[in-house]
């Protein structure tokens, strides 16, 4: 379906400040358009802080109610980057996932 830009390119001001739930649940509804559907997710975020393990079921609740998915199709896990490179100097947070597609 190609780069996320393609559908909401950083240039358009009529996406600043946008909801990324909002923009999950288009992207969503473009895969399902296709005759796919997500099996499950699977993602890290890693950042010092803030601490995430208390919030980790309240984001998994809300990005399975708008994926349409149960609870356990989306794991969240949080981890740190102990310190090194800018998401350890705490520049910056990075997320990594992965998700099976499977066709419907």
């Amino acid at each position: 379906l190609g780069d996320i830009g393609l559908y909401f390119p950083p240039t358009d001001p009529k996406w600043k400040g946008a909801d990324s739930l909002v923009l999950l649940a288009q992207v969503n509804q473009l895969i399902l358009d296709k005759g796919w559907e997500i099996g499950n997710i699977d993602s890290v975020v890693v950042a010092e802080r803030p601490k995430l393990k208390p919030h980790i079921k309240q984001m998994c609740d809300r990005l399975s109610a708008v994926l349409q998915l149960k609870p356990d199709q989306v794991a969240i896990k949080a981890t740190t980057n102990e310190k090194l490179g800018p998401v350890g100097r705490e520049e910056g947070i990075a997320a990594y996932a992965v998700v099976l597609l499977m066709l419907k």
